[in-house]
């Protein structure tokens, strides 16, 4: 027989506040990235989108940045034994790569695969099972965008490597930043991944990756979404753009306009669309290796090595507190 798996659930992941957030995300017609990995399905759809189109998956040179990063980072840390914190594991691929470099250089170490989704969690961990034993990980639910007690609930004792992968683009920097940045101790470590715009005309170098979201499988994964509520495709169409938004910053913006009014209900509460309104569903700040770096200077966040990917589309940054 299977045996069960112990998850900690943080309380912002608890039913009552999911709800609050579900409310909330509908009443200011700004949805909170985390109700697109709510379900199974909705996992499934976006490791199927992640596998497609990320430059991590497919692009020699991306994938050579974050070899080089791992291998880097196991050699420059000098503790043997630490505790890795994987903040937004998806399905903990990175991570699980790190792991082999960490072992490689003899390092004891325990493993925290910290995701908004159960079932991403549940992937991680199954996937760094290969390399570490069953006591040493310890899943993590929690939603980081509201969670205020990070470091009570993952830092140990031993010094940490927390790593962040492609998760910067769909948080405000102000918001996620000052947490990232709480969790570091003197003796402790960031790996960080942010998107990157290729070339120097960052307007023009926006437009270029365009396609990596305005494609057939992120429509499918967004508007599942706004379909298991209850609204159907003829309601209306989902729409990209690109905008900028604060700290000078440009990002990719994806709305639901609708076709014609409509009402659905959700947690006892009735919810009134008016033709031509928009739902925004999600949005993915892309960032310069130079304003990726100032941003984290901004908060407190010293950037030890970098790694280009040589499409310039993907940065792997290693920080420390100043």
């Amino acid at each position: 027989m299977t045996k069960s798996v112990s998850v900690a659930i943080h309380p912002s992941q608890f039913p009552e506040n999911v709800r609050r957030d579900l409310l909330a995300s509908l009443r200011t017609r700004r949805v909170n990235h985390k109700f697109h990995y709510d379900s199974v399905k909705q996992t499934q759809k976006w490791l199927a989108l992640h596998e497609a189109y990320s430059p991590a998956r497919h692009d020699k040179n991306c994938l050579a940045a974050y070899e080089e990063a791992f291998a880097a980072t196991a050699k420059m840390i000098q503790a043997r034994s630490m505790h890795l914190i994987g903040l937004g594991c998806g399905g903990g691929q990175k991570d699980v790569q790190l792991m082999r470099h960490l072992e490689s250089r003899g390092k004891k170490f325990s493993y925290a695969p910290c995701d908004v989704s159960v079932a991403m969690v549940l992937v991680a961990r199954q996937a760094a099972l290969k390399i570490l034993p069953e006591k040493n990980c310890f899943p993590f639910v929690c939603d980081l965008a509201t969670a205020d007690d990070l470091p009570a609930q993952l830092v140990t004792r031993h010094p940490s490597l927390v790593t962040f992968f492609g998760m910067i683009p769909n948080f405000e920097p102000r918001q996620i930043l000052p947490k990232l940045a709480a969790l570091l101790r003197p003796n402790d470590y960031l790996l960080f991944s942010a998107n990157l715009t290729p070339g120097d005309d960052y307007a023009a170098s926006m437009e270029k990756i365009l396609p990596q979201y305005d494609n057939p499988l992120t429509r499918d994964w967004l508007t599942a979404f706004l379909f298991d509520l209850g609204l159907e495709p003829r309601d209306g169409a989902l729409r990209f753009s690109i905008e900028t938004g604060g700290l000078g910053l440009r990002r990719v913006m994806a709305k639901f306009h609708f076709r014609h009014a409509r009402q659905i209900q959700v947690g006892g509460e009735k919810f009134s669309f008016a033709q031509s309104e928009a739902v925004r569903l999600f949005f993915s700040y892309r960032y310069t290796p130079a304003r990726a770096v100032n941003l984290l200077a901004r908060h407190g966040l010293e950037v030890c090595q970098q790694w280009i990917a040589s499409s310039g589309e993907e940065g792997v940054f290693l920080c420390r507190r100043k």
